[in-house]
């Protein structure tokens, strides 16, 4: 019987992504670039914070990584049939992005212009990386409430 019941659970364990669709997996890559960027600012604002002590080349490493995920262009990701209003309890991305996918162009546009001043800032100093964390914070900010479900 135990036999059995492990061999279900790595059949479901392989089986469970054969089964989702490409609506599901362009989520799930959407949602995973997001994580990335969220690791990465909460390394700095706790340094930023003082929460953990700064660190120049641990803040360079974050900014340099945010710097580089915020130039990928994941546009392809936000497929029609992928908001909140599609996949309720899936996702949280509001249908207006499909309304206007110009405006969440300019988000994203100023998300690289306040990560790429974060990442010639982070490494000078807490203050410094205070001033433009902020920015960057600012701009995640404005497209989460302009394009996300709270």
């Amino acid at each position: 019987m135990r036999k059995i019941a492990l061999a279900a659970v790595a059949l479901s364990l392989f089986a469970a992504p054969a089964l989702a669709g490409p609506n599901e997996d362009a989520v799930a890559a959407r949602q995973g670039h997001y994580k990335l960027l969220n690791a990465n600012m909460g390394a700095l604002a706790a340094m930023a914070k003082g929460e953990v002590d700064y660190d120049a080349a641990q803040a360079q490493i974050h900014a340099d990584n945010l710097a580089l995920l915020s130039k990928n262009n994941i546009g392809f990701l936000f497929i029609p049939g992928t908001s909140s209003t599609d996949m309720p309890g899936v996702t949280r991305a509001k249908a207006e992005i499909w309304e206007d996918f110009p405006a969440v162009g300019a988000a994203g546009a100023k998300l690289v212009e306040a990560a790429m001043n974060l990442q010639a800032e982070a490494g000078k100093g807490r203050g410094e990386l205070g001033a433009a964390l902020g920015a960057a914070g600012a701009s995640c900010g404005n497209c989460h409430k302009s394009f996300r479900e709270k």
